[in-house]
């Protein structure tokens, strides 16, 4: 009983020390303690799940971690707040439906908590920016935070019923009873502690490390609107999970086997807790590192205006593992075909004739998931005075690609290619929506499908056996050089008489928010719209990351 005491003083303080040294401070903790039932703040589980350092002394608290990550600022990202308010803009009638399917999963526990109340989820009136004190505008504020992932029950979880945030949560116990989830059985005295310090239960499940409970908010089907906000169909916005789940990955890998990385290495173990836990071998860091470095350093650039609370060495962090995800996320070969070496034409011009393979090395379509996305091949040809006699898909200080019709002309797009042959050819990895009248958008309520999908494929993917909505569209799918985790393109290069030997040089190039996305908010201005568009363009030569590269000199 002593020692009980003494555990729970651990909390108690650790509470305290916590909540005024995160950023948080003793505002969060009363509108926690006194805001609605369903929901606790993330200042109340970090009191103990912080301060966590392992052997080496590297810091891997859960709740530092999460503070810093995407999820925690889900509610803060400029582009999520610039695209909801184009969609409004757009379908204006539909303006209370789409604030609330919006929020779903970027402010899941004022969402969940108004609809469980008989409303609906708010978008514009709980931006975290505005700084309201209202019980909600702090459960906005936390974005995906702790008491929503781990209250998720195993119930329909990988099913239909499931997707764009059909989580279950129990709302019938009272908090005081009601579980939350952990991989771990938790002894006695810790759910004492936990209890007395959050009211919920700790109970291990193995769910909670299911890619099924991240598939909740990760499958994203969204209802096509007409001019009148009528809907007239559904789109496949972003399939990670079905993806996976047509893969080899299945039974190898989880989506947090990447996406939350080790916390220990070397055979080490850490306490959960610095509440004098048992150790664990397994831990794994809730950075939630994805592909979007681009918003967390406009989170860090911006912050003031965004009301970021985590701070800049922390953000800077994340975004350090975020790069080094995708550093492994593909791999580049660069090959000279051996029968088709440079030849002299009749006016003495000379032709490289190369092929490159990408192959991914993730488990879903890379890129995956919000359909702004794409990777491209930057393909370079020197001569023997590193002069450049050919380049197809540079990326410039605007964002822009060069030789992509899409970034010079928002109704068109680059095809997919099997050869390139001229400079303003760009093989490059995206999805393309198309409205009802068949012409290119990137209104996502205004979209009823895809005129182009040829991001490359997992491995173990079979895209003849692809559901719709997985599907590959357009001409990779006839393509025999695309195919289940890689794709070949053949480069048919004129060099004219430049002096060889010839230096080819091939970077995979990755952007989280292609130009066109970004600036085709300025269709719609608005205070959100402007705002973004203008961040955007101060990230000059930043928007994109290469993900991998390879080279070959040639005779």
């Amino acid at each position: 009983m002593r020692a009980l005491k003494t555990v729970a003083t651990i909390a108690i303080a650790s509470l305290a020390l916590v909540a005024a040294g995160a950023g948080y401070g003793k505002g969060a903790v009363v509108r926690a303690l006194h805001g609605p039932a369903h929901f606790l703040t993330a200042d109340r589980c970090m009191a103990c799940h912080s301060d966590l350092t392992t052997s080496s002394g590297v810091d891997v608290s859960i709740g530092f971690d999460w503070r810093a990550s995407v999820m925690a600022n889900s509610s803060r990202d400029p582009y999520w707040q610039a695209s909801v308010r184009r969609e409004v803009l757009d379908h204006p009638k539909a303006s209370a439906e789409i604030q609330d399917e919006c929020t779903t999963c970027h402010m899941p526990m004022q969402r969940f908590t108004a609809r469980a109340a008989g409303g609906r989820g708010v978008a514009f009136a709980r931006f975290p920016s505005l700084r309201g004190t209202e019980p909600l505008d702090s459960l906005s504020a936390d974005g995906v935070s702790c008491t929503t992932c781990h209250q998720i029950q195993n119930t329909r979880l990988g099913e239909r019923e499931s997707f764009n945030g059909g989580f279950v949560i129990d709302t019938l116990t009272p908090v005081a009873r009601r579980p939350v989830f952990g991989p771990y059985v938790v002894d006695r005295g810790h759910t004492t502690v936990m209890h007395s310090s959050s009211s919920f239960v700790p109970t291990q499940s193995d769910h909670i490390r299911s890619s099924e409970l991240c598939a909740t908010c990760h499958t994203l089907y969204t209802a096509s609107l007409d001019s009148s906000g009528r809907p007239i169909g559904s789109l496949p916005e972003q399939m990670p999970f079905l993806e996976w789940r047509h893969s080899a990955y299945v039974g190898e890998q989880s989506c947090q086997s990447c996406h939350m990385p080790s916390a220990v290495a070397n055979n080490d173990s850490i306490s959960i807790t610095n509440v004098d836990g048992p150790r664990r071998p397994d831990l794994r860091r809730h950075v939630f590192v994805g592909g979007n470095f681009l918003l967390l350093g406009m989170l860090n650039r911006y912050r003031g205006d965004l009301a970021v609370e985590a701070p800049p060495k922390e953000l800077d962090a994340v975004a350090a593992h975020t790069r080094e995800l995708l550093r492994h996320a593909a791999r580049v070969t660069v090959m000279p075909v051996p029968d088709a070496a440079p030849g002299a034409s009749p006016d003495g011009s000379r032709r490289l004739v190369v092929d490159v393979d990408v192959t991914n090395l993730s488990g879903h379509k890379l890129p995956t998931a919000y359909p702004s996305r794409r990777a491209w091949l930057h393909f370079t040809v020197r001569d023997s005075r590193s002069a450049i006699v050919f380049e197809s898909g540079a990326l410039m200080a605007s964002g822009r690609i060069a030789g992509n019709d899409n970034d010079d002309d928002r109704t068109k797009y680059e095809p997919h290619y099997r050869e390139i042959a001229r400079p303003d050819q760009v093989q490059i990895y995206e999805s393309i929506m198309g409205d009802q009248g068949g012409a290119v958008t990137t209104g996502l309520l205004s979209a009823v499908g895809y005129l182009k999908d040829n991001r490359i494929l997992p491995r173990g993917f079979e895209k003849a056996t692809a559901a719709r909505d997985i599907a590959v569209i357009g001409d990779a799918a006839s393509d025999p050089a695309f195919s289940a985790g890689a794709h070949r393109t053949r480069y048919r290069v004129d060099v004219g008489r430049a002096p060889g030997p010839f230096r080819v040089d091939v970077d995979l190039w990755y952007q989280p928010i292609g130009y066109r996305w970004a600036h085709n908010l300025s269709l719609q201005p608005a205070a959100e719209t402007d705002r973004f568009v203008s961040y955007y363009d101060s990230m000059a030569g930043a928007t994109g990351e290469v993900l991998a590269r390879a080279g070959v000199t040639v005779p």
